[in-house]
């Protein structure tokens, strides 16, 4: 998930909206937002993992007439006749 960074007045506009919480909400607030201070390292990425071949049993020719197969035409032609 990507992070962004909040000026002052970003802040201020937020604590002014979550200051009017009740105190039990504040805390499970305070819980997640501390959670999400912990940095968990789950060791080196794996690149590999993130690409790899496409695998299937069928041949080229036949995934090849698959795709034309499953094509669909949905413009509207006009009749120019």
């Amino acid at each position: 998930m990507g992070r962004f960074a909040m000026t002052n007045i970003k802040v201020d506009n937020y604590f002014e909206y979550l200051s009017k919480l009740d105190n039990k909400s504040k805390k499970m607030l305070i819980i997640k937002l501390t959670e999400s201070l912990d940095i968990k390292d789950d060791g080196p990425i794996d690149l590999s993992s993130v690409f790899g071949a496409w695998e299937d049993t069928k041949d080229a020719d036949e995934i090849i007439k698959q795709i034309r197969e499953s094509r669909v035409d949905n413009r509207n032609r006009a009749d120019l006749g």
